[in-house]
């Protein structure tokens, strides 16, 4: 009997303005999403789940979580939130009161099991601060949870990444305290990635014993500038997302797809195993 791999599709900074403004006077966040929605609809086989690592709405008001809520009702799949430095944390969970995950706690950290994948998801955000912060309490819950299912692959994912980018005016505003996480991680080889948004780029690095993956944005790309005084730009990069692909026998593979159409497919032999 052959076993069906899990995929778990992550989107990230969404951006949402509130009745279809642009952001920062340039960007279609609205337009963006729907073109993910319709691209994520239309993967076959389809995603167990959609997780949404932050950076919901650009200014976390009630109008843009409502606006966010009227998209995301056109999204196919199973979905989880995530808050990032964007998002408000009660305005989130008054517009989504169906998300019981996110009503219990003063930050909005969750737990879930995906078909034999677990997924831990730590809130970083700060209100009214662009930089990130896991508390004592949320540690102890990640540690209670990674104790609890030791042998099951895992996914732990918060909205700011733990590891420097290079792309400076982001590196400001990164994780705080990336060494404390770290320390609770390293004891958990099952951790088979740690997942955040953020950066809006692709990004991966070796982060306490496993691998550190950033997801593109959904709206818009940071400009890719590793001066050391770059400034803060954004540019209009094709946006994407990432899929996580686990196998029991084959391990997790993580996919940077194109968000969007394209031309093709075509093959690359006719059947005479040939083409001109």
């Amino acid at each position: 009997m052959s076993v069906q791999p899990t995929l778990i599709a992550q989107i990230s900074d969404l951006h949402i303005k509130a009745q279809g403004r642009l952001s920062y006077k340039k960007v279609d966040t609205q337009a963006a999403l729907l073109r993910a929605i319709g691209t994520l609809n239309a993967l076959q086989p389809r995603p167990d789940i959609v997780v949404i690592t932050g950076d919901l709405v650009d200014f976390g008001t009630a109008e843009e979580y409502q606006t966010l809520w009227q998209i995301l009702r056109r999204l196919q799949l199973p979905f989880y939130l995530m808050p990032g430095n964007h998002d408000d944390r009660q305005a989130l969970r008054d517009a989504f009161p169906d998300h019981a995950y996110l009503q219990r706690g003063a930050t909005l950290n969750w737990q879930l099991t995906v078909n034999g994948v677990k997924l831990l998801a730590l809130d970083s955000s700060v209100p009214q601060q662009p930089w990130g912060y896991v508390d004592e309490e949320q540690l102890n819950w990640l540690a209670e949870a990674l104790l609890h299912e030791p042998k099951l692959p895992t996914l732990v994912m918060l909205h700011h990444p733990p590891f420097a980018s290079g792309i400076d005016h982001m590196d400001r505003q990164r994780l705080r305290n990336p060494d404390a996480l770290a320390a609770v991680i390293n004891q958990h080889p099952q951790v088979e990635r740690v997942l955040c948004g953020h950066l809006h780029r692709s990004m991966q690095m070796r982060f306490a014993g496993t691998l550190a993956c950033s997801a593109p944005g959904v709206s818009h790309q940071v400009a890719f500038d590793l001066q050391s005084d770059g400034p803060a730009h954004f540019v209009l990069e094709p946006p994407g997302f990432l899929l996580h692909r686990w196998h029991p026998r084959q391990g997790m593979t993580t996919h940077q797809c194109a968000i969007g159409s394209y031309s093709g497919p075509w093959p690359f032999y006719d059947k005479n195993g040939l083409i001109d």
